[in-house]
């Protein structure tokens, strides 16, 4: 059976000397895992729509086992994040998360427009970094059900002090009044930053990325949604890891 569909490549690896298995985001289908044949030869008709980072449209058929990808052609392939290393392993950061979270089998319409439109910012350099990555974890987590309670202090309700402490072990916050010292780990948020982190859950998707904040509140948005990441996840993702060995080097 076959069948088109357009998706998102966010992961590839080679099989053999020509092959190459590839994880695809689609729209209609979630996350697929599908192979190649003879992506890797010179005169493949299937090389360029199905490498890293390119979004295509695609003609896969369904096995009993497997999948394969029987045609592919290019609808936008995010060249420039090639030609930056620091925009390039955010990108790959992003496609990891997708990776682990997004659907398998069932419509994923929700992750692959949050992907696309991440790199489209990120690959025109509209959007800084540290938002986007941001907003990216936050509602990627949301989505696939780790939706932090963000509404108002756990403790109280109060919805807005000058400081409030986000625990990402819980997914709440507390505000100045309530929040004791403890050994559990919680970053603390300016009225601006906790606005932001509200935002990336909370936003009507077409606003999503529309929020601009002082370097001091970006940075505090940024380390608030990564702790809250990976303490989701778990674990600590290598793509994360190395981008901020790129950051640093």
């Amino acid at each position: 059976m076959q069948f088109a569909t357009q998706g998102l490549i966010v992961r590839e690896s080679s099989v053999g000397e020509s092959d190459r298995l590839v994880w695809i985001l689609t729209k209609d289908e979630g996350l697929l895992r599908a192979f190649v044949r003879k992506a890797k030869e010179m005169k493949s008709r299937t090389a360029g729509a199905t490498q890293l980072l390119c979004y295509s449209d695609l003609k896969i058929y369904r096995g009993k086992e497997r999948y394969i990808v029987s045609e592919a052609k290019p609808i936008k392939v995010f060249f420039e994040l090639y030609e930056d290393i620091t925009a390039l392993s955010l990108a790959q950061y992003f496609c990891e998360l997708a990776g682990k979270f997004a659907p398998e089998g069932t419509p994923a319409e929700a992750y692959l427009r949050l992907l696309l439109n991440a790199l489209f910012y990120l690959s025109r350099g509209e959007r800084p970094q540290a938002l986007l990555k941001a907003a990216v974890e936050m509602r990627i987590l949301a989505l696939s059900g780790f939706m932090p309670d963000l509404v108002a202090c756990a403790q109280c309700g109060e919805y807005l002090t000058d400081r409030t402490y986000f625990y990402p072990q819980k997914g709440s916050f507390l505000c100045e009044n309530c929040h004791r010292p403890s050994p559990e780990p919680c970053y603390e948020l300016s009225r601006g930053a906790i606005s932001a982190l509200r935002h990336t859950i909370y936003a009507d998707f077409e606003k999503l990325f529309a929020f601009s904040l002082s370097p001091q509140s970006e940075a505090e948005l940024a380390a608030a949604a990564e702790g809250y990441a990976v303490s989701s996840i778990g674990y600590r993702m290598k793509t994360l890891d190395f981008y901020h060995k790129i950051l640093t080097t």
